[in-house]
């Protein structure tokens, strides 16, 4: 049975993010196809993938290594999610459907609980699956791809601490579905804005010295939230 190269295109993606792969470090054919139990088809396939989404670079002489991202490449990726996920949640309140509401009701409710018990096991998957169900209520393909590769990049390249308030955040997010519930676009971008400038200040740099990311931190204008915390 061929297994299909976007399958060996997230496994390889899933090891370079959880560090299998060092930067820079080769990615050769044979010994991937070796890893995974496939031809080298599919890894052939898969490496123009990871090299289009900026994972995988080709170079002379040595070919396809995973990629060495600056500093300020990965400052940009903060920059672009916190201007995305405000648009992704202003569009979720005017495309959701029930089935996302029912998802992310859910989803709150699990958090907001193992939140208000201390447990910070699970919180960091259940926020991931939030933002993923939130993006793909935006009703938009492309949007939600983008903020899907923003999500692996930024795992890849930033160590994310826990938040300082779990219940706070987790209030947020159901700040966030109750405007999305409402239709109100506005109050769902507005929220999703403060609680992605406040996620920010979470991530820290897995390489370099981080003060490209911290200037970026710094840089956002605060968000007017006058009317819409309580």
């Amino acid at each position: 049975m061929r297994i299909p190269a976007h399958s060996v295109c997230t496994a390889i993606r899933d090891d370079i993010v959880a560090g299998v792969y060092e930067r820079g470090g080769r990615l050769t054919e044979e010994l991937l196809a070796r890893r995974y139990g496939v031809s080298r088809v599919p890894v052939r396939e898969a490496l123009r993938t990871l090299e289009a989404e900026g994972f995988v670079v080709t170079r002379r002489h040595a070919g396809a290594c995973v990629a060495e991202p600056t500093e300020q490449e990965a400052a940009d990726l903060l920059e672009m999610r916190m201007l995305l996920e405000p648009l992704g949640a202003s569009r979720a309140a005017q495309r959701r459907t029930e089935a996302h509401l029912k998802v992310l009701r859910g989803l709150v409710r699990l958090g907001q609980e193992r939140a208000r018990r201390g447990n910070s096991e699970d919180l960091r998957s259940l926020g991931g699956w939030f933002h993923e169900t939130l993006a793909q209520a935006s009703g938009s393909h492309a949007l939600t791809s983008t903020l899907t590769q923003l999500r692996h990049k930024i795992a890849w390249m930033y160590a994310v601490e826990a938040p300082a308030n779990p219940v706070e955040s987790w209030a947020e997010h159901g700040a966030i579905v109750d405007a999305v519930a409402r239709g109100d676009a506005e109050r769902a971008r507005a929220i999703t804005a403060l609680h992605t400038e406040h996620s920010t200040g979470a991530h820290r740099l897995r390489f370099g010295t981080g003060e490209r990311a911290e200037r970026v931190r710094n840089s956002q204008h605060p968000v007017n939230m006058s009317g819409v915390r309580h």
